[in-house]
């Protein structure tokens, strides 16, 4: 067992390096690198004992806490990164800012509500997907991103293995599950009926969202079987919040507006 030595009277080279390592045996990273700085502002703003105490202990927190928010953002396997404030409000007024400043809070989450964002491309679908989804991670919700054709890929391969069940309880038991590009490639029977069991595990009991380029009424191409396309949209619908994003795009616009300005400039 590894003990460290007490005396009174260290000196100010001894006491940093006991801190140090007594920081290392409790595994308390934020305090052994900010120590100095916080004991520094301590002296300078006459803290307390308490005062200085809870300073390193909230330095400590507060970095665990943007730790576990690092890490629950990278097992959601996010594409790349995205954010509500990145995104451009006046380019798509489609989109609610209210709308999606309430989403944002997570009530929905809470509530295992689904959530659909519709429209053509480059109307905003993903990068909204994925920063409510990012806002989901740091508030401490557990989320999982894929793409629609990856899930019923790997649906398929389960199934072939045997281990299809495991599959589904794996996607069942995040607390977000996010599909995008839902709509852009026909599925067979087979995966269709397989994507509906991930979300028959996740109804009324887990968040789904999806983000997609067809209207409803368009899947019929997704799901060729009318009456299983019904049970999925009345799945991803029900008591939940549909976003419909239009048909112009940004990337569009934004790649005119910038060959313009070139040309203007030559």
């Amino acid at each position: 067992m590894t003990t460290l030595p007490r005396q009174r009277g260290l000196t100010e080279q001894a006491a940093d390096a006991a801190i140090d390592t007594a920081c290392r045996l409790l595994r308390l990273p934020s305090i052994r690198h900010e120590f100095n700085d916080i004991a520094d502002r301590a002296v300078k703003d006459q803290m307390t004992y308490r005062g200085f105490l809870a300073e390193l202990l909230m330095a400590e927190c507060d970095d665990r806490a943007r730790r576990r928010s690092e890490r629950r953002i990278k097992a959601a396997g996010f594409p790349r990164e995205k954010s509500l404030r990145a995104f451009d409000f006046d380019a798509n007024p489609n989109i609610d800012v209210a709308t999606i400043h309430t989403l944002a809070s997570c009530e929905w989450i809470k509530k295992s509500q689904p959530l659909c964002l519709i429209g053509d491309s480059g109307t905003g679908k993903s990068h909204m997907l994925i920063a409510l989804w990012t806002e989901a991670a740091m508030k401490g919700y557990r989320v999982r991103y894929t793409l629609a054709t990856k899930l019923v890929n790997e649906l398929v391969e389960a199934a072939d293995e045997k281990q299809l069940n495991k599959t589904i309880s794996r996607y069942g038991r995040v607390d977000l599950l996010c599909i995008d590009e839902l709509g852009y490639m026909e599925l067979d029977r087979h995966g269709a009926e397989l994507l509906f069991q991930v979300l028959t595990e996740r109804e009324e009991k887990n968040s789904v969202a999806i983000a997609s380029n067809e209207s409803f009424g368009g899947w019929t191409k997704t799901f060729t079987d009318p009456r299983l396309c019904a049970a999925i949209v009345d799945r991803l619908t029900f008591n939940g919040t549909i976003i419909e994003t239009g048909t112009d795009s940004y990337r569009l616009a934004t790649t005119r507006a910038r060959a313009e300005e070139q040309a203007n400039a030559s």
